[in-house]
């Protein structure tokens, strides 16, 4: 994970996602899942990054799941701090609001079941946010899939 995070390595997503499509998902999920929506990065996360890892996941999985990735239905509307050291509560006040459904996508969001893919899990603070701006456009249905779960601060071991 943090080679593809911080280390510039996205070549490894291929082999995450190969173990992310492995999840086992009733029938009616891979029966109706419309299309995964990676959780998109700020453009300044974006420009020192290079890529978004959430983005490339979801396009290693959409080749094996076979389903396609709506990189548009969810923009980040503003830039958060980085949730690495902030505790829970601090993380959903964080990215509450974040994020949007753009209303030139919400006929193509409408009735659909998405996925949002992301690369690792602490409180769900973010996979939260994401969802209510989806369900906020339209989208009936919301799973996620991500590579990890990461302790959050305050976790007991």
């Amino acid at each position: 994970m943090h080679a593809l995070k911080y280390g510039g390595w996205p070549a490894v997503a291929s082999g995450m996602a190969e173990r992310m499509s492995r999840v086992g998902w009733p029938r009616d999920v891979v029966e109706e899942r419309t299309a995964l929506v990676p959780v998109p990065l700020g453009r300044q996360r974006l420009r020192s990054r290079g890529y978004n890892q959430s983005g490339i996941l979801a396009f290693e999985l959409a080749r094996r799941w076979r389903i396609p990735v709506w990189e548009d239905v969810l923009q980040r509307s503003r830039e958060t701090r980085s949730q690495t050291r902030l505790t829970p509560e601090e993380r959903q006040h964080n990215v509450f609001g974040a994020f949007t459904a753009p209303e030139s996508q919400r006929s193509r969001l409408r009735g659909s079941h998405v996925l949002i893919v992301d690369d690792v899990v602490t409180t769900g603070a973010t996979l939260h946010a994401c969802a209510e701006a989806l369900f906020a456009g339209g989208a009936r249905v919301i799973s996620y899939v991500t590579f990890g779960r990461a302790p959050a601060l305050g976790d007991q071991s």
